[in-house]
């Protein structure tokens, strides 16, 4: 009896509809047909905000910044022996038998803003070699990920974007397990100053640049610091350019705000507004956009993310300058005179708490590479013109000339400062809003931090 209602009740065409609609195979098809839909909405979403592929990117480059490219090479770093090497882009130019100056620029700015610089340098007979640091310009990032939610989505947009649709499926069938489960881990701490000392070091000794006259730009002050403190007797000469080490011009919390960060990145407009109002003023247009597009490539806006938070607010750049192998060296602290008074304040104290620094404002914003160029170069090369030749032996090695270093006595260095000094003291205070002119301070300071705030 009750195989025949279950017959009767099967005759029925509701009760065959019932049936087959919770089958198997119509289970299936739903939930590939809610997953195709998903999909869809989340590619629409997702490929508005996604960043562009190395090749599309590169091909969107304008003259000037595929011309930097050209004439830079890569240097392969490591961090750890169980890490993938990174690339490390850097400008040369110059005569290889002259002065070498190295210069190293800020956050979310790379060796295209010292193009000015390298070149006014070189023609000036200066080797100048302009290094984009990790996530920065051309270079790779550190690979490091945050984890998040976010993060993991995007992986998982990119990953069908890739290898289709039915990749996972297939991963599913083949492993047993969901390959989409397996979210990003998180890094256990950000990338920091150590890393970038350490990157910093590598690029150096690859090149045979040491013992060079180190040019340290905004953020990058604590990096060559570290470096510097390792391996003092591979550094000559030390120039600080609106150096705050814990507090970057550029305006990088921004980046990190939801759409608001993306759409800055977007628009050409308002990022060389974020330019003009926070790093130079006068920037042009064309640099701002090259800058714009450098932070568009995979991984440039979260590199300058990354980079910020490993910065350090508490760095004392007076206890270091007084430290064991750092007190001897030569030291330029120029600074803009166009800024907040509160900046052109916070360059005194800098200044007042190194050594005997010698001290000169610029015309330029807290970028001046990109506004005043020339004159940043000209005041790098008589401050290095003024220093002892450096001494080098050279010899050859598989038809590859490798620098030797021969350690330099500071001795006489040290004694030209001070002599400078007690002449020039009295005109550190004049106006700073006069042209740019230069100063010596000597003397000791207690140490200082460098203080709260964006510093605009």
């Amino acid at each position: 009896m009750a195989g025949a209602s279950e017959h009767e009740e099967g005759g029925e065409g509701g009760g065959v509809a019932a049936v087959s609609t919770t089958s198997p195979f119509w289970k299936a098809m739903g939930f590939w047909g809610y997953l195709t839909v998903f999909v869809s909405v989340l590619a629409l979403f997702l490929s508005s905000i996604s960043t562009p592929s190395a090749h599309s990117w590169f091909l969107s480059l304008p003259d000037d910044l595929r011309s930097h490219y050209s004439v830079s090479k890569p240097i392969k770093t490591h961090l750890a022996p169980h890490l993938p090497p990174v690339n490390v882009f850097a400008a040369d130019y110059g005569p290889r038998d002259s002065e070498t100056v190295l210069l190293l620029h800020g956050l979310a700015s790379s060796s295209f803003s010292f193009r000015h610089v390298i070149r006014s340098l070189s023609s000036r007979s200066i080797r100048a070699v302009a290094v984009d640091l990790p996530s920065a310009g051309f270079s790779d990032g550190l690979g490091h990920r945050s984890g998040g939610f976010f993060d993991w989505i995007r992986g998982v947009y990119h990953d069908i974007k890739e290898k289709g649709l039915f990749w996972g499926f297939d991963q599913m069938v083949e492993k047993g397990s969901n390959p989409f489960e397996e979210k990003p881990e998180r890094s256990s701490a950000a990338v920091g100053s150590e890393d970038l000392g350490m990157i910093i070091g590598q690029v150096i000794e690859s090149m045979g640049l040491a013992p060079v006259h180190l040019v340290l730009h905004d953020s990058a002050l604590e990096a060559g610091a570290i470096w510097i403190s390792r391996t003092p007797g591979s550094v000559r000469s030390v120039t600080l350019i609106d150096s705050a080490a814990g507090f970057p011009a550029f305006p990088w919390g921004l980046l990190g705000v939801p759409v608001l960060g993306d759409m800055v990145l977007r628009s050409k407009t308002l990022f060389a507004g974020l330019l003009r109002l926070c790093c130079s003023r006068s920037v042009e247009r064309s640099a701002a956009e090259a800058h714009r597009l450098l932070l568009r490539k995979k991984g440039g806006k979260e590199g300058v993310l990354e980079l910020a938070k490993g910065l350090n607010e508490s760095f004392d750049v007076g206890e270091w300058a007084r430290s064991e192998g750092v007190r001897s060296l030569p030291f330029l602290v120029l600074w803009s005179s166009m800024w907040s008074d509160r900046w052109i304040d916070e360059g005194r104290r800098v200044a007042q708490a190194i050594p005997m620094a010698q001290f000169s404002y610029h015309s330029g914003g807290r970028w001046p590479q990109e506004d005043a160029g020339d004159e940043i170069a000209g005041m790098i090369a008589e401050f290095v013109s003024s220093l002892p030749k450096s001494i080098r032996q050279v010899k050859e090695d598989q038809d590859l000339a490798v620098a030797v270093d021969v350690e330099v006595e500071h001795a006489h260095t040290q004694e030209k400062f001070v002599e400078r000094s007690n002449d020039d003291n009295d005109h550190l205070y004049g106006d700073h809003q006069q042209q740019p002119q230069q100063h010596y301070v000597n003397g000791h300071m207690d140490m200082y931090g460098l203080g709260q705030g964006w510093w605009n």
